[in-house]
């Protein structure tokens, strides 16, 4: 029988989703090519790459690998490694199966992918995990929104990078002092009528950083005025506790 090569793969949202890290699909490969005695001669990965097609370099070298007849085909810990969407899953193997070669999934409910006319329910089979895959992804994601809503309405800080001028202690947004004179500063020479360039640069010549500590630009200054316009300098803050003496 022809070699393979593995492919391994963790999203984006967590590293180890669902226990199914990296070395754990590495060895319950290496395990099922033992008792099936096949060979793996590549092994190619995408760390931190979501459900997408996009920006899979270590997907491309799998194909590229079949394609030029180096493996016969591609063995996965488990098909939402492929991805957890159905019509990527469809995809991927679509495009395997194009270029002549098979996908394996260690998984024993997913020893049969091809379709086969003779047996439609295994493509039916593969098609709903696939869609219970993505119906628990997309639960999980409404969970997540709706929490943070509800924390966002009791005045809490539920996500996304505290504005200038802000900063997030235990959760709430406060106000920063340093970055509120900067801020009163930037207020002062936008409303004198320079523009954002003079006013990067009036900021930059006072030794006033941004957030990040880096000098100001035209662009910096214009996100903090844009953000004044619609009100998100306004949000609900408290006073920042005060430093703790060393």
């Amino acid at each position: 029988m022809p070699p393979l090569v593995a492919y391994l793969r963790v999203s984006t949202d967590r590293q180890a989703e669902d226990g199914y890290g990296l070395a754990v699909q590495e060895a319950a490969i290496k395990t099922w090519a033992k008792d099936q005695k096949r060979r793996v001669v590549g092994w190619y990965r995408d760390e931190g790459v979501s459900g997408t097609l996009l920006a899979r370099d270590g997907w491309m070298d799998v194909e590229d690998a079949i394609s030029s007849k180096r493996a016969g085909g591609v063995i996965v810990y488990k098909l939402d490694r492929l991805a957890r969407d159905t019509m990527v899953q469809e995809t991927l193997m679509q495009a395997v199966w194009k270029l002549g070669g098979e996908v394996y999934s260690t998984s024993l409910s997913e020893t049969n992918l091809r379709d086969d006319p003779e047996d439609p329910s295994r493509k039916l089979i593969r098609t709903i995990m696939g869609a219970v895959n993505t119906y628990e992804r997309d639960m999980i994601t409404l969970r997540m929104r709706r929490g943070r809503r509800m924390k966002a309405t009791r005045g809490g800080y539920a996500f996304g990078s505290p504005a200038f001028g802000q900063r997030s202690v235990n959760k709430q947004l406060v106000k920063d002092p340093t970055e509120q004179q900067t801020l009163k500063r930037l207020y002062e020479l936008a409303d004198s009528g320079r523009s954002t360039r003079q006013t990067a640069a009036q900021l930059n010549a006072e030794g006033r950083l941004t957030k990040r500590g880096r000098p100001w630009t035209s662009a910096g200054v214009s996100d903090v005025l844009r953000r004044r316009a619609t009100g998100k300098h306004r949000g609900k803050t408290t006073t920042a506790p005060p430093e703790p003496t060393r």
